[in-house]
């Protein structure tokens, strides 16, 4: 028999209605906590303007929030795990260290007779710069190789900003005539550059602010250059000292012929060869390297022909084609040419008769 709210032949097969016919929807508890729309009540219903259903409040959906801030957890440590790797690198660089005073030392050579004259091109024929390259080709680069805590570009970097010193403060006409001393400078440390600057200004001989320390330079009004192209020879070698500091070690020969200094028109005076030994010890953090300059730790200069008693604290002094030194060096006999730690350890020694032209 039908029941009340069925028709007479009962709920047709296959049509809507009866009781298993939503079976398959379950609304348990979570489904409702979760649903973003809630159905007002009747009497909410009845106010004015009234919307059927409103949204449910954000904190009821917990799980959203949850996996927000897991997300901020992993974006964090990720973060932090960059960092710790990014200080574990040996290739990321320290705090900038302080560069130390440059240390000079500087060894006139004085001739044991009269320094030989001649023109340039015969001058340099028959001394033993005859097979020297001129200028920055005589600064070569060794092959360069990655130390435990440097890599083979650091090296090379380092190495490339040593020739580029030597050959601002060494090769570079108007630095060897007096004119500027800006190429060099820009190349130094900032620590260095005041006692740069002092010993350009008010060179002593105190071991530290002698310019010709720094760079090579001639008194304009007693020396001119009598053929530009300086004749260069010598070596660079790079070592690891610490995990930080790479130093490179410039030991190299330097011939310059050079005239008396005149003015106004007549014959040319005869020129003479002038050499500097100039070894240069350089050291370079990690800052020095990126900002492209330079440490100078030591600097030794053995040059002639010279006389012991002339200062060479702002200019090298060279005796010129006839002169004599007045006070013979009778010091060991040093070769200029020789490479290596200088072999006089006294304030003068004697130029070898070999580094001389012989006609």
């Amino acid at each position: 028999m039908a029941g009340r709210g069925d028709p007479p032949e009962g709920t047709p097969e296959g049509l809507p209605g009866g009781e298993d016919e939503y079976r398959y929807l379950v609304f348990d508890e979570a489904f409702v906590r979760a649903a973003r729309l809630q159905e007002f009540s009747a009497e909410e219903r009845m106010g004015e303007h009234s919307q059927a259903v409103r949204s449910r409040p954000a904190h009821e959906g917990r799980g959203g929030s949850r996996q927000a801030l897991l997300l901020v957890l992993l974006i964090v440590l990720a973060f932090g795990t960059a960092v710790y790797l990014g200080v574990r690198n040996p290739y990321q660089p320290p705090a900038d260290q302080r560069a130390e005073p440059l240390r000079i030392t500087m060894v006139p050579l004085a001739p044991q007779g009269p320094v030989p004259g001649g023109t340039p091109a015969g001058l340099f024929a028959h001394s033993p710069v005859a097979g020297y390259p001129s200028g920055a080709a005589g600064i070569n680069l060794p092959l360069a190789a990655r130390t435990t805590h440097f890599s083979e570009s650091q090296v090379v970097a380092a190495l490339g900003i040593a020739k580029d010193y030597l050959v601002a403060s060494s090769l570079e006409p108007d630095v060897l005539t007096g004119r500027t001393v800006r190429p060099p400078r820009l190349l130094l440390d900032p620590d260095q550059l005041e006692q740069f600057d002092r010993s350009v200004e008010a060179p002593q001989d105190d071991g530290g602010h002698a310019v010709s320390g720094w760079l090579i330079r001639f008194d304009p009004h007693e020396v001119a250059l009598a053929d530009p192209a300086v004749r260069v020879q010598g070596t660079l070698r790079f070592a690891e000292v610490d995990t930080d500091v790479l130093d490179v070690t410039a030991d190299h020969t330097f011939t310059y012929a050079v005239r008396p200094a005149t003015s106004g028109s007549g014959p040319a005076p005869q020129a003479s060869l002038f050499t500097v030994h100039r070894m240069v010890h350089f050291r370079f953090d990690r800052e020095d390297l990126r900002m492209h300059r330079a440490e100078l730790l030591t600097s030794t200069v053995e040059a002639g022909p010279q006389s012991c008693d002339a200062d060479t604290t702002g200019a090298l002094r060279p005796l010129l084609a006839g002169e004599r030194a007045a006070d013979p060096s009778r010091q060991a006999v040093t070769d200029p040419y020789a490479t290596g730690r200088p072999t006089t350890s006294s304030l003068c020694g004697a130029l070898a008769p070999s580094a001389q032209p012989s006609f």
